[in-house]
């Protein structure tokens, strides 16, 4: 079983509003990752709020116990993921992290990355378009630890780096897996060509 991670803690403050509540194919980008991370192989769900936890909650259907409040969101996005791993009950073989400002990206992709995960177990597991690499990453439980004692400022990517001949990467032609979301420009455009 895996548990789905989605990152939502930050200020948004380039965006100039919460990024989980802006629209998508006319619903907000948080629910739009909840539904493609539906998955007979997900058993546990974490969204982790920080910056803009009410707003958020009170707008998106979220059940108690799939809401994480990470307090210490301005640490980076490192401290939410964190948060999210001492959440988890035991016995998860891993997580699939999907960020906010990652949300152009669809179920298939999400099926593709764990069933690639499960067929041949590896330790990272992530989507790579035109030689880029992209979200959602799938981390095996095996890094748990290492994700828990990781430097604050380089994140996540210690991990990765430390793990660079573990890493699968699976080609995809989705271009939303390389695109970050973090201005209304960059949105206006990268939703302009997925509509």
């Amino acid at each position: 079983m895996l548990a789905a991670v989605i990152l939502s803690g930050g200020a948004s403050s380039r965006m100039g509003s919460p990024k989980a509540l802006l629209a998508y194919q006319g619903r907000p980008f948080l629910e739009h990752l909840l539904e493609v991370t539906v998955h007979p192989q997900i058993g546990v769900r974490r969204v982790v709020l920080g910056a803009h936890a009410e707003p958020i909650a009170k707008n998106i259907a979220l059940a108690a116990d799939e809401i994480v409040i990470n307090a210490d969101w301005e640490s980076g996005q490192l401290s939410s993921i964190q948060r999210a791993i001492r959440s988890l009950p035991d016995g998860t073989d891993g997580f699939l992290l999907c960020l906010i400002d990652h949300p152009l990206i669809s179920g298939a992709l999400v099926n593709d990355l764990i069933e690639r995960f499960y067929s041949k177990p590896a330790n990272i597991v992530l989507p790579i378009y035109e030689s880029r690499r992209g979200h959602p990453v799938i981390f095996s439980s095996a890094l748990y630890q290492e994700l828990l004692h990781a430097p604050a400022e380089k994140g996540a990517r210690a991990v990765v780096w430390a793990h660079a001949g573990e890493v699968v990467e699976l080609p995809t032609n989705e271009e939303g897996c390389v695109l970050n979301l973090n201005d209304p420009e960059t949105m206006h455009r990268a939703t302009e060509r997925s509509d």
